[in-house]
């Protein structure tokens, strides 16, 4: 497959809209990104675009701003009148800076401590986005060296991989830190041999108190000869927990505390969890160690990362500088608050799950991905939630109702509608024959009828009953109107089944279940709800259903009676 000629006119159109808003030649990253946004046809093309983006850009150069303007409006007129409207804010993701022939390398690396979140899914979308309009690698890769305080989880390491997959976003590679050790070994030993990194055996409070003064601990000044010996016995396991901590030297006197002296290595003897690691390593890289030579390793060319590791940023680049290396290209971003969830964290869930507080990590109340997806929320909802919200340093606070909103799109126009009534009361309808309705499975859509056999009595909400006097009318959806003859017990009349009639008396309509129903059970972020519906549900297993009245949920179970996870309204 190559490049056809509408393909290059494409990539002209998208060139000259650049160079006429911002009145230069664009840079070869800035039309990328448009293209591949637009085109997704031409992200498998990837190496073929970038010269053919370079070629254009290169005959764009040599002309004037009148000469394309005055091309633009021959080719892509609309384009011209683009720059003209005035627009909303703009949404998205903007354009990488990526030199030419470069090929554009972006990692996520979660600690594998539990399973995604809606927090971390920014970073699995959001990178893996970026990829494929680069045609780039993407690259999972777990920071699991902390085997004490944020102790892995086994399944953990699937789940993320599952999860990603799910929401078109399998990488390329998946690299575990805790196989690296010795590569992280192998550089320790050549910074304390350059004499950049040396073994500390101060105590915290003592440390802190040399730090805070700006002055160096007596072991700074140590030879690296004296530092690799010291090294060896703590490699060996000769030293105790939080007896020796290995250093990066930085500028003692930095303004800024964090930056002075920060630690690389400690000793940690608690087993990590993968069986093929276990005991076999007492020594284990800080985050910022470990990321910063993975991240070399792996030939990383873009970093999005949070705005609150901006220190970490500056604490690798010693390490870099050091081993003479160029740091990747690095942007921030701020954080994420869902208004439904409030502050969380994984280790905090995982807790409370263990306590019972959670019937799992995929109980309804949990924001995690396994949650959601069993709720009926749609990858495609989520990808494109995460794409439109951009990468910005400014923290942004919004609600599951965008969410829900994107996925109402998707689910509405294939959701099957059903009756489902909760907290149920029979109604007698005295003088009703038995009959059978169809109601449409879609108001909308042509996608034919259920089938209801209907007798002398039916089931109701007792919401919509309570507050029920005799001699109230009410029409019963779909089937017919009646007048209320007893409210204890719930007894009516059919008074006929006249649509008109029931508007002209101004009817509340209600839902309802015939006798011969399915008992449902559903399981919400806001409380569990039990009841009856109709018995057609059980043919919609793992599909999303609309419960008129109620609202759309995901059949989860029909072997005992229908179990539902509730997705939005």
């Amino acid at each position: 497959m190559t490049l056809s000629d509408e393909d290059k006119i494409t990539i002209e159109k998208f060139a000259l809209q650049n160079a006429v808003k911002y009145g230069k030649t664009p840079q070869l990253g800035a039309v990328m990104g448009r293209v591949m946004g637009s085109c997704p046809h031409l992200r498998p093309l990837a190496k073929d675009v970038g010269p053919m983006i370079q070629q254009i850009l290169d005959e764009v150069s040599k002309e004037s701003p009148e000469a394309w303007q005055s091309r633009l409006e021959a080719i892509a007129p609309e384009l011209i009148e683009e720059l003209n409207t005035k627009k909303e804010p703009d949404k998205g993701l903007k354009s990488l800076d990526v030199a030419e022939g470069e090929t554009v390398v972006m990692r996520f690396a979660p600690n594998p401590n539990g399973p995604p979140t809606l927090g971390s899914t920014r970073g699995i979308v959001v990178n893996s986005e970026y990829v494929k309009r680069y045609g780039g690698k993407f690259i999972i890769r777990f920071d699991d060296t902390d085997p004490q305080t944020k102790r892995p989880m086994l399944e953990a390491y699937d789940w993320y991989i599952e999860d990603c997959t799910w929401l078109d976003a399998k990488p390329d590679k998946v690299v575990i830190a805790s196989d690296h050790m010795e590569v992280y070994y192998d550089y320790a030993r050549k910074l304390i041999e350059m004499g950049h990194a040396y073994v500390c055996f101060c105590e915290g409070g003592d440390f802190k108190k040399f730090k805070d003064a700006k002055e160096p601990c007596p072991h700074r000044g140590q030879s690296p000869v004296v530092n690799l010996e010291h090294w060896d016995k703590m490699l060996a396991g000769d030293y105790e927990e939080k007896a020796a901590v290995v250093r990066i030297k930085t500028d003692i006197k930095h303004k800024d505390p964090a930056l002075r002296d920060y630690g690389a290595f400690r000793i940690v003897k608690t087993p990590h969890p993968r069986p093929e690691v276990g005991d076999k390593y007492v020594v284990w890289p800080l985050l910022d160690f470990e990321g910063a030579i993975e991240d070399h390793e792996l030939g990383m060319t873009h970093i999005i990362r949070g705005k609150d590791l901006m220190d970490s940023e500056k604490r690798q680049g010693y390490i870099y500088n050091y081993l003479g290396w160029d740091y990747p290209k690095t942007t921030h971003w701020g954080r994420i608050k869902m208004h439904e969830f409030g502050k969380f964290s994984t280790s905090g869930l995982r807790q409370a799950i263990e306590e019972g507080e959670y019937s799992g990590w995929d109980d309804p109340r949990l924001p995690t991905l396994r949650a959601l997806r069993r709720r009926g929320i749609k990858p495609e909802a989520i990808r494109k939630f995460m794409i439109e919200m951009g990468v910005g340093e400014t923290d942004v606070s919004i609600s599951m109702d965008t969410l829900y909103a994107e996925n109402r799109k998707i689910v509405d126009p294939i959701a099957n509608r059903y009756f489902f009534v909760w907290d149920p009361v029979e109604l007698e309808i005295e003088n009703a024959e038995a009959c059978v309705v169809e109601p449409s499975l879609h108001p909308t859509e042509e996608r034919g009828r259920r089938s209801i056999n209907v007798g002398s009595n039916v089931f109701v909400c007792n919401d919509d009953v309570g507050p029920v006097k005799e001699g109230d009318v009410l029409r019963l959806k779909d089937l017919y109107n009646i007048e209320v003859t007893s409210v204890s017990p719930l007894k009516g009349r059919c008074i006929g089944n006249s649509m008109e009639d029931a508007k002209t008396r101004k009817m509340r309509i209600i839902h309802w279940a015939p006798e011969d129903n399915v008992a449902i059970k559903v399981l919400a972020p806001h409380g569990e709800f039990t009841g009856v519906g109709e018995k057609q549900v059980v043919e919609e297993l793992n599909n999303v259903v609309q419960f008129e009245r109620f609202g759309f949920c995901r059949i989860d179970s029909v072997d005992d009676g229908v179990v539902a996870y509730f997705t939005h309204k």
